[in-house]
């Protein structure tokens, strides 16, 4: 294996052993002398001992390959190229080749990030994870800031496509990491903007969303490629229907939809057939809805894809209400949340139960609401959804108040003042005992 000088003995210093200690159980200390020094190269269980040793992944001693490119190099560009073409079942084909045939450790961080963004674009998140934490560790040992800011980008796209409530902090963490480069890398900024958004839109920061994919569009400018700006519009779109600005919301819907039709993404299609359909809604258009609703379904079906098809199932639940279909918005929102909590997708959970509270309102059935409520209330919160939480709140004391339990009602009421206005009660209490003093 070709190392980085000086780099076995800096871990070695940093863990605090002698040469006999590192190399116990596997080599002699003048074995480990010799790779320290450059007389020789260890060979791959040799290096394996050595990382495990000094607690350090693999690639952090790995040097770039001289002279020629590797055997690898031709395969990983080939592997991008996939990527980039959208022909991702192609793209997991080679790069898990390419990591049975573990033919260049100094490749091994870029086939990971690869496949792992194949993986997520086939909205497989499980088989993505572990592959961006080694990618990740890979980055950050060989010192590649422009990588290492990509795959913590692609951990946020996973952590947001799972529900996590940990996407926004990874996508600020991931930008944080990108603007300290010199130069800062246009795409890759441009790229991050686009997460940092979609994080934004998950958790109802509707402001936020807007001027991060703004920004990012304005970065990116002619660099940012067509698969990208269709899941942008498509962001877009939810963001400014979620604001009432429903023709904004249906240009920027449609847009996505044409494109990504023209792309033949299936994974991406459904997310934003399913988002036009919602504004669709909005427009009171409940034929065309249906018809997006059920193409989005069926593009789930083509492409086996579970994370996010809760999110249709809620749709339909929605669709079906308006309808005045109650028992089938029922078994839709109940689909829903079994197939949630099974992904542990904690957002499609806390809206099914939002849902089927709804359902009970309509039904009459009092104990059912307020069971479903308070489950959903527990989901936001526990979430940080704090802007879900306060719609929440208010939709529930609308409940309430129509079931004449005014003090009941009152405190959520208060309770959704507060998560939007934080302190603001407390600060009205303080003044009222001020002017009774």
């Amino acid at each position: 294996m070709n190392l980085r000088p000086g780099t076995v003995k800096q871990a070695r210093t940093d863990a605090g052993m002698s040469l006999a200690q590192l190399g116990k159980g596997h080599v002699t200390a003048p074995a480990i002398y010799l790779i320290e020094t450059g007389r020789t190269r260890p060979s791959l269980p040799t290096l394996e001992h050595i990382a495990r040793r000094t607690n350090r992944p693999v690639e952090f001693f790995l040097a770039e390959p001289a002279g020629a490119p590797d055997e690898t190099q031709a395969s990983l560009i080939e592997l991008e190229a996939l990527v980039a073409d959208g022909r991702n079942q192609e793209a997991i084909a080679l790069g898990r080749s390419l990591l049975d045939r573990g033919t260049s450790g100094f490749r091994l961080g870029r086939i990971r990030y690869m496949l792992a963004q194949a993986y997520l674009a086939t909205a497989q998140p499980e088989r993505a994870a572990p592959l961006l934490t080694d990618a990740r560790a890979h980055f950050e040992a060989v010192n590649d800031g422009v990588m290492l800011a990509e795959c913590m980008g692609a951990q946020a796209m996973l952590a947001n496509m799972t529900q996590s409530r940990d996407a926004l902090a990874l996508a600020q963490q991931a930008l944080a990491v990108c603007n300290k480069l010199n130069p800062v890398p246009a795409p890759t900024r441009a790229r991050l903007l686009g997460i940092l958004a979609s994080a934004h839109v998950a958790n109802r920061e509707l402001d936020q969303a807007i001027a991060a994919y703004e920004e990012s569009i304005e970065v990116g400018g002619p660099v940012l490629d067509l698969r990208r700006i269709a899941r942008m519009y498509s962001g877009l779109g939810a963001a400014y229907r979620e604001m009432g600005e429903v023709e904004s919301s249906t240009r920027y819907a449609m847009r996505s939809v044409a494109l990504l039709e023209v792309l033949r993404d299936r994974v991406a299609l459904a997310r934003s057939e399913n988002n036009l359909a919602l504004v669709l809604m909005t427009r009171g258009d409940v034929s065309e809805a249906r018809r997006h609703l059920d193409r989005s379904l069926e593009l789930c079906d083509e492409a086996d894809l579970e994370f996010g098809r809760s999110h249709v199932l809620l749709s339909l639940c929605e669709l079906s209400m308006q309808e005045g279909k109650v028992d089938q918005a029922s078994d839709l929102a109940h689909q829903a949340l079994v197939l949630a909590e099974r992904l542990e997708e904690g957002a499609s959970i806390a809206e099914a139960h939002v849902w089927l509270g709804r359902i009970a309102d309509h039904r009459g059935d009092h104990a059912t609401v307020d069971r479903e409520f308070e489950d959903a209330i527990r989901g936001f919160e526990a979430l940080g959804m704090r802007e879900r939480l306060l719609q929440c709140h208010g939709l529930y004391a609308d409940i309430l108040e129509r079931r004449g339990e005014l003090a009941k009602a009152y405190g959520h009421m208060k309770e959704a003042l507060q998560a939007s206005r934080p302190g603001l009660l407390r600060r009205d209490e303080e003044q009222e005992r001020v002017g009774s003093a």
